[in-house]
């Protein structure tokens, strides 16, 4: 090859190599522009972790933990019914015992059982009245025989009285014909009371019942001998009324009135009948401090004379703070709940619980209603300690 050709050849490098410098730079400079971004992300990345370590540190100023999220409730004012427990016996409200009222004798038949209603005059029991039958037919003989001596002294002083106009008998006469008529009737009226007498003795034999009601026990059985001091054969709840007689304390009797609606569930049953208080005992046992609550309740085959029962009255209603019962804490110093502050934090707040229900615990003082209590986790805050309150509604 020719030196011009080498030349030509060199020349053609040259021009090659001068045309790759401009793109071998571009290279690096995208390449450094790449390496900048990545290292002002790193940048970016490690300030930001910075600032989180700085704002971990801020919170864990205080007692060196972390701000705690509670959540928080404005409870405002609720209407709370006032309620009253006590508990007792239930019993007939207007109990009736029932004995004999004749002079008794041998019982004949029972005609009734525990459970029966009767109505007013019913037949109980009957009791053996052969003797007393027979002196009865006797005394309505003596009336029979009575009254025809009656209707003949009649006939005599009619006959009587039309002779002495003519002159066949006297005055006297006339006169001792109508004191024979005016006896002859006597002795029909004795004799009548007499019958009516024993026959109201034969009726008073017949146990019968006062009045309408529930026969609640029996005492008596076929071929027993009765009298007057047998003492009750019977026991009628009348009308089938029953009651609750509640126990309350001192206190709480003051608080009840007649009228108040009220609940009964006997001992043994989940159901609960509704009634109402109809009469408050005036006097206040002084070895136990309690009075008498007397609840009216409908009959039902559930509530059994002498059977107990808890009582809730209700004795009115007010308005006061609604809380659930996990906001509601306890120590040795009493209730208590915590308040969280303007500052956001905790602040113990002395309480007295008022009426405990299904809805939550009403509280009687120390809140107005406008503040905002933690409603959980309260065990496990410090009285001064910063959180970070979580507003819930209130219920």
């Amino acid at each position: 090859m020719s030196d011009e050709s080498r030349g030509i050849a060199n020349d053609g490098q040259y021009a090659l190599t001068s045309d790759a410098e401009p793109r071998g730079g571009r290279r690096i400079w995208i390449l450094a522009l790449v390496l900048a971004l990545i290292a002002a992300g790193a940048a970016a990345l490690f300030m930001r972790h910075s600032d989180s370590d700085a704002a971990d540190a801020a919170a864990m100023k205080e007692g060196g933990q972390q701000v705690p999220n509670v959540t928080v409730v404005v409870p405002g004012r609720s209407s709370v019914a006032r309620t009253i427990s006590g508990t007792g016996t239930i019993a007939a409200r207007r109990e009736m015992p029932v004995g004999i009222a004749g002079e008794g004798g041998i019982v004949t038949r029972v005609l009734v059982e525990p459970g029966s209603w009767v109505k007013a005059g019913q037949v109980l029991a009957t009791v053996d009245r052969s003797v007393q039958a027979q002196t009865a037919a006797s005394l309505e003989a003596q009336t029979r025989v009575a009254r025809a001596e009656a209707d003949l002294a009649q006939g005599e002083l009619e006959r009587a009285q039309s002779l002495v106009g003519r002159g066949f008998i006297s005055k006297a006469d006339l006169q001792r014909k109508q004191a024979a008529r005016d006896q002859a009737n006597a002795r029909v009226k004795v004799a009548d009371a007499q019958l009516a007498e024993t026959r109201a003795r034969n009726r008073r034999l017949d146990i019968r019942a006062p009045a309408d009601g529930l026969v609640l026990t029996r005492g008596v059985e076929a071929g027993q001998i009765i009298s007057s001091g047998s003492g009750q054969l019977f026991r009628i709840a009348m009308g089938g009324q029953m009651e609750m007689r509640a126990q309350l304390a001192e206190a709480d009797l003051a608080q009840v009135s007649v009228g108040v609606p009220a609940e009964v569930t006997p001992v043994g049953g989940t159901e609960a009948f509704k009634g109402q208080v109809w009469q408050v005992s005036p006097i206040i046992d002084p070895q136990n401090r309690q009075g008498i609550a007397r609840i009216a309740l409908s009959y039902d085959p559930a509530l059994r004379p002498g059977g107990f029962a808890s009582a809730t009255i209700s004795s009115g209603a007010s308005q006061a703070p609604l809380l659930p019962e996990s906001a509601v804490l306890s120590d040795g110093r009493g209730n208590f709940v915590y308040v969280i502050d303007g500052g956001n934090k905790a602040q113990r707040r002395e309480v007295t619980v008022g009426e405990v229900s299904d809805r939550g615990v009403a509280i009687a003082s120390g809140l107005a209603g406008t503040e905002r209590v933690v409603l959980s986790a309260g065990a496990f805050l410090n009285a001064g300690q910063v959180v970070k309150p979580q507003l819930q509604k209130a219920q």
